[in-house]
């Protein structure tokens, strides 16, 4: 059997997008109302769109979907996983040479803290955003970068 490539994973939507009445389980955590589980490739055309400079969070692409659908809310956890796919998706590309790729260094978690899971790890998504003139500073073991909210994308 052979692995999908990220890309592959990032194109396949398997009926997503869709909205869902936010469940008993889940209001304890979300409120009630409704949640927007994204394609994988809406998340990464959000991601796209931020320019260099600037920055976005995953609570934020979580505001854009819901508007987008008319939703409560943007799944925290599929959104999460489809921003980690378009990262490594990104990645696989720019190993083929591709130059146009989403800059997935530009999302972060919603503390303004660096997401460790991306291609790289922390130090890689560091050098990216230090390059871009961001100042980012350690925090214990994890990483943020300064003042995130200063060059945060309009959502």
């Amino acid at each position: 059997m052979n692995k999908k490539s990220w890309q592959e994973k990032l194109a396949g939507s398997k009926g997503l997008p869709k909205v869902e009445e936010i469940t008993d389980k889940m209001s304890k955590r979300w409120g009630t109302g409704t949640v927007v589980i994204p394609a994988p490739r809406e998340v990464d055309e959000i991601m796209k769109k931020v320019p260099k400079g600037k920055l976005i969070t995953i609570n934020e692409i979580r505001e854009i979907l819901a508007r987008k659908h008319g939703a409560t809310i943007g799944c925290p956890i599929t959104t999460g996983i489809f921003a980690w796919i378009a990262a490594h998706a990104a990645d696989e590309m720019a190993a083929e040479g591709k130059k146009d790729i989403t800059p997935y260094w530009r999302t972060l978690k919603t503390d303004g803290m660096i997401n460790e899971k991306y291609p790289g790890g922390a130090e890689a998504q560091k050098r990216l955003l230090e390059k871009e003139g961001h100042k980012v500073i350690q925090k214990g073991k994890k990483y943020l970068v300064a003042n995130f909210e200063k060059y945060l994308v309009e959502s």
